[in-house]
């Protein structure tokens, strides 16, 4: 069994910073500020921050290791491995990545999406991280809605989505850009992507009905759901109707402060607030956060976010670290948080170390210590 020590660090301990040191047993917290034994391998974490470990809700930057460039892949298993390696590096220590099944074929397919699913499962013992499936359902795509159900029912999904792109994929058609990012991504010509689209579009009367039928299954099985980029307070009130407790990205403050008055959680993402507005030109993170509309910061698209995010609030005088923190790694609506060390160099840009050692607090000897622990280990004791 393997002891290990980590040593006078500043710990965020019930929202407060305070120097303590944790002793683990092979895989417990065995006691915290305790001496280390003669025969503990030993940590010095002076003048770095022990903080809970990063859970993202929404990640989805594993798709560019599946795909570096548009209609160039690679193996699931392998960008799996990788996007875990940068999860982990980044204090990510509980992750779920976000799988778009959509209508369309491509990246964002049924096989692919089948082949994250099965992936993750068989690598899950063997990832650093823990991996969690996100499934986001592009809800035009109506035929999948019965292997879905049966994935719910199975408990095979961790998080489950209601997404709806469909009116910005219209209205992408008429823009170059756009238009040829979207037809690249898929493998097909730009005349069969548009009739590809008018057969999806011409369902559109059928989509309500599936969304309710879905989310009855996710109820039943105890599925936590999302509605992402909600646009109006009516789309919000639906959804919750349903269930659906967390808004994910809503596109204005209305829709967001209807989300808090409801009692939702509110998902905004990392990257908006570390560049200072969103790259679409909606809500700005930073304000929703200053106004209280914001439960959760999400990686989004961009593994470092997070852990950027909460040292810019920091810094901009938003709020305390240990406030900014927990938008990145409190228990709600996720499992519990993990253990990470951090440093901020003079750069302005904080650090984290990408060797871990997994291990699970004994409540017995710590009530106040998060379960799951994971520790990243910095500078060994000389």
């Amino acid at each position: 069994m393997t002891n290990l020590s980590i040593e006078g660090g500043q710990a965020l301990v019930a929202g407060e910073f305070v120097e303590t040191s944790f002793r683990i047993a092979g895989r417990d917290i065995a006691a915290v500020d305790s001496a280390a034994e003669r025969s503990t391998t030993g940590v010095d974490a002076s003048g770095l921050k022990v903080l809970p470990g990063i859970i993202d809700l929404h990640g989805d930057a594993f798709e560019r290791q599946m795909m570096p460039r548009p209609g160039v892949d690679f193996p699931v298993d392998v960008a799996l491995v990788d996007s875990d390696r940068q999860a982990i590096a980044n204090g990510i220590t509980t992750v779920f990545h976000a799988t778009t099944w959509s209508w369309e074929p491509g990246l964002r397919s049924a096989d692919n999406a089948r082949q994250l699913l099965e992936n993750i499962e068989i690598l899950r013992p063997k990832l650093a991280a823990d991996t969690r499936f996100h499934l986001r359902h592009e809800t035009y795509n109506l035929d999948a809605e019965t292997e879905i159900t049966q994935w719910l029912s199975d408990g095979r999904i961790d998080l489950f989505a209601f997404n709806d792109h469909m009116d910005s994929t219209v209205a992408s058609l008429a823009k170059p850009q756009k238009r040829s990012r979207m037809v690249e991504r898929t493998g097909l010509t730009s005349e069969a992507f548009d009739q590809l689209v008018e057969r999806i579009v011409a369902r559109r009367h059928e989509v309500p009905a599936s969304n309710a039928r879905l989310a009855q299954a996710a109820r039943a099985a105890g599925v936590r759901m999302l509605s992402h980029d909600d646009e109006t307070t009516a789309m919000r009130k639906a959804f919750r109707a349903q269930g659906v407790e967390i808004a994910e990205f809503p596109v204005n403050e209305e829709t967001a402060r209807e989300a808090a008055e409801g009692g939702d959680f509110i998902v905004f993402g990392a990257p908006n607030v570390v560049r200072g507005g969103s790259h679409t030109g909606w809500t700005k993170a930073a304000d929703m956060i200053v106004k209280g509309l914001c439960s959760v910061l999400a990686s989004d698209y961009y593994y470092p976010a997070q852990l950027l995010a909460a040292y810019r609030l920091a810094a901009d005088g938003i709020l305390p670290l240990a406030k900014a923190w927990d938008l990145i790694s409190a228990t709600r609506p996720g499992p519990p948080a993990s253990l990470i060390v951090a440093s901020l160099p003079k750069a302005g840009v904080p650090m984290s170390s990408s060797s871990m050692t997994k291990c699970r607090c004994d409540p017995a000897s710590s009530a106040s210590s998060p379960q799951g622990a994971s520790f990243i280990s910095p500078k060994p004791i000389a």
